[in-house]
């Protein structure tokens, strides 16, 4: 574990909490980013059971993020959200450091 300034807000945290729950799925949410998409590069989000041991922990309330140290180049100073709105919820990353993004939001450019 390393420090980051990688932020998690209280509500992807409670997300995190409550799929964990439902749907007993591994204990951690690992955020990563790939090369692809209509833009560059692209989230990944997906269930973990344990960390790498190169993983970056980012913990709130309980809930728990892995991050490996590539994307982590990637997500400095971002702040990963759930969002729930009409057209619909999802994992957000609010990202400084992309400089474009395709509508759906899992899309970037640096």
């Amino acid at each position: 574990m390393s420090e980051t300034d990688v932020t998690m807000s209280a509500s992807a945290a409670k997300q995190i909490n409550a799929i964990i729950a439902k749907h007993k799925t591994g204990a951690y949410l690992r955020v990563a980013v790939e090369g692809g998409g209509c833009s560059g590069f692209q989230y990944q989000f997906d269930f973990a059971d344990a960390p790498e041991t190169d993983d970056i922990i980012l913990e709130r309330d309980g809930a728990k993020i892995l991050i490996d140290p590539v994307s982590l180049g990637f997500l400095s100073g971002s702040e990963i959200d759930y969002t729930n709105e009409l057209i619909g919820s999802a994992f957000k990353i609010h990202n400084p450091n992309a400089v474009a993004a395709c509508g759906c939001g899992t899309s970037f450019s640096i």
